[in-house]
């Protein structure tokens, strides 16, 4: 419900203050569970891909945006889901993988960190080996200069998303190939 209120007004303020443009959303499946592995460069990221996708997502976000209680509570209500990042999150791979399985779209980003280049997790890999549904990659350009890091004012930059899917899979890639074929698709 709060979400189907809240993406309407977020769809009209982000096309009139940064002028989102998005490119792909054929790639995007129209029904059935995926993996959206995207680059990372801002925390708008997770909010200008909920905009741009035509799809209700949820997402892999880092477990300590979940301290304060009000946000957390708002975050878990718009599909974001709690990952430990200093190891890996059992916990947290089971709920992705039930995401999936529920015919759900799921939000990863594969570099970890905000702006961190070439490194890989391989949680990707092991929720594709693990349901081999579609990988649809988002490449994000502009919400690094509309909300820097460190940065406490948003700016009004131009921010354009660009959906593709991923093609040269093969049934003999273990998943951390596959977690580099992803990172190597997203790469701006």
């Amino acid at each position: 419900m709060l979400y189907r209120i809240l993406r309407p007004l977020a769809i009209l303020l982000f096309k009139l203050f940064f002028r989102i443009e998005v490119e792909g959303k054929d790639k995007v499946p129209k029904e059935g569970g995926f993996i959206l592995a995207s680059n990372h460069l801002s925390f708008l990221d997770p909010v200008v891909l909920g905009l741009a996708s035509p799809r209700r997502l949820y997402f892999l976000a880092r477990n300590d945006l979940f301290t304060n209680k009000l946000f957390s509570s708002l975050i878990k209500k718009l599909g974001a889901v709690p990952l430990k990042r200093e190891k890996p999150d059992i916990t947290a791979m089971r709920t992705a993988l039930k995401i999936i399985k529920n015919n759900c779209p799921l939000v990863i980003f594969p570099q970890g960190t905000r702006g961190q280049l070439m490194r890989s997790k391989p949680g990707v890999g092991f929720l594709f080996k693990r349901t081999h549904v579609p990988i649809i990659t988002a490449k994000i350009y502009g919400t690094d200069r509309a909300l820097p890091k460190g940065a406490r004012m948003i700016r009004f930059k131009k921010i354009k998303v660009f959906f593709d899917r991923i093609d040269n899979l093969e049934e003999e890639d273990d998943y951390r190939k596959v977690s580099l074929k992803v990172l190597e698709k997203i790469k701006v």
